[in-house]
């Protein structure tokens, strides 16, 4: 096997995966990390977080997270509650508009992959976890941080 073939694999899915954030920017107007913010939202009791659950859940760090959640409150998708009893401590809820615009976006990548992940084999599991460690290990990327979501950097720096 040619090591370009490899290469195209791999630039095959970087590209999927940024085509499909600026795909959803443009056609919703908010980025894939702001979408998993709204999915995290409407995953909780009572559709309420705080920053600090939401920048664990998102494994971003917290200067991002308050980009995100700026831009979601802007966008009226969002509302921060204060705690009763104790005004230091803020919850984010999920609204109304929030809800239709997460009702409204597809489902993204990273959920589709998981999906069809569910239906492979154990060994094969365990072949693809093995050749993605090669290839990580080769990169010399094993120190970068990720999160377990298919989140592509462009969105992050909005």
């Amino acid at each position: 096997m040619d090591t370009t073939d490899i290469l195209i694999k791999i630039r095959r899915i970087v590209r999927s995966i940024n085509m499909e954030s600026k795909k959803i920017q443009k056609e919703y107007g908010v980025s894939i990390p702001q979408v998993l913010c709204l999915g995290f939202l409407k995953s909780t009791p009572d559709y309420q977080a705080t920053q600090s659950q939401i920048k664990e859940f998102l494994n971003l760090n917290s200067s991002t997270v308050s980009g995100i959640i700026s831009r979601l409150e802007k966008k009226a998708c969002i509302a921060r509650l204060p705690k009763k009893g104790d005004k230091r401590l803020v919850y984010l809820a999920l609204t109304q508009e929030g809800d239709e615009l997460l009702s409204s976006v597809p489902n993204l990548l990273h959920e589709r992959l998981s999906d069809k992940l569910e239906n492979v084999g154990d060994d094969e599991l365990n072949q693809l976890e093995s050749a993605l460690n090669k290839l990580i290990d080769l990169l010399e990327i094993r120190h970068l941080e990720a999160s377990p979501i298919l989140v592509n950097d462009i969105d992050l720096a909005e």
